[in-house]
């Protein structure tokens, strides 16, 4: 919000579960609740579908943004991309169709099929299909805590993701993009006594150099997604780089703190210059 009002942009924080869908014969609108109608929007910046207890509900904020898109506004991230990003299934797809690296990965709703894939692959991860920030996500090498893990899941009608794991070091790398511009990678090093990088979790971050390699594999997941910024999540391993996840709400604390960029400045400049063209 900083940003834009930097840029003597008018903007507005809004909560999504407070957005109203308006819909009859003769029109549409989006409002926030019963009457004050939203109709001098030029973007949307979404930075979460919040939290959503039920399918019904995760839904209807997606079919607002929907109708926000339909309106002429521009959503960014668009509404699909995010919903393809927050979905690791679908998004590892993705990734692959488009010749990228990603992890060996299995998702199956039968636990005894998870068990027999972990002890196959060693150390593996077990992972929400659909989760952020790393919690829910649990590291095993021990058959039978995939199978408890596995069971908890199926109890509650879930899928069961997973991800062989091999990491070559204790940290992984997080990139930046904005448009088609990559803005700088730095190193998540995982907390002592843990395995998670992630920041909100207690990782410690350091900037790193940005490598032509790097930088294109970024850039190309973050297109394969159709996504207009991005925080792409790549692991080192043996046999080279992998995506581990592709982020169409990134937090960037972190990074503005190793790099000293601030990403947020990026955007509302690419905003505003999608709005001008």
């Amino acid at each position: 919000m900083m940003a834009f009002m930097k840029r003597a942009v008018k903007v507005v924080y809004l909560r999504l579960s407070r957005l109203t869908s308006h819909i009859s014969s003769s029109e549409s609108w989006v409002g926030v609740g019963a009457d004050a109608r939203l109709d001098d929007l030029n973007a949307v910046v979404v930075r979460g579908l919040g939290s959503v207890a039920t399918l019904e509900t995760l839904l209807r904020r997606v079919n607002v943004l929907k109708q926000l898109e339909n309106l002429g506004v521009l959503v960014v991230n668009p509404v699909e991309s995010i919903l393809k990003a927050r979905d690791k299934h679908l998004s590892l797809l993705e990734l692959r169709r488009t010749g990228l690296s990603v992890p060996d990965t299995a998702v199956v709703e039968d636990v005894f099929d998870a068990v027999e894939i972990a002890k196959k692959w060693g150390k593996v991860v077990i992972k929400p299909l659909v989760g952020s920030m790393g919690y829910g996500s649990i590291l095993a090498s021990d058959p039978d805590m995939v199978y408890n893990v596995g069971r908890l899941l199926q109890m509650h009608g879930l899928p069961i993701y997973v991800q062989k794991y091999t990491r070559k070091y204790e940290r992984d790398i997080r990139v930046i993009v904005i448009g088609d511009r990559v803005l700088g990678a730095m190193y998540r090093y995982c907390p002592e006594g843990t395995w998670k990088t992630n920041v909100s979790q207690g990782a410690r971050t350091e900037a790193m150099e940005l490598t032509p390699e790097l930088a294109e594999i970024a850039l190309k997941a973050t297109k394969a997604l159709n996504l207009l910024y991005s925080g792409v999540d790549i692991g080192e391993t043996d046999d080279g780089y992998v995506i581990y996840e592709v982020n169409a709400t990134p937090q960037w604390e972190g990074f503005a703190r190793a790099t000293g960029i601030n990403p947020a400045e990026y955007i509302a400049d690419l905003i505003v210059q999608k709005i001008k063209s």
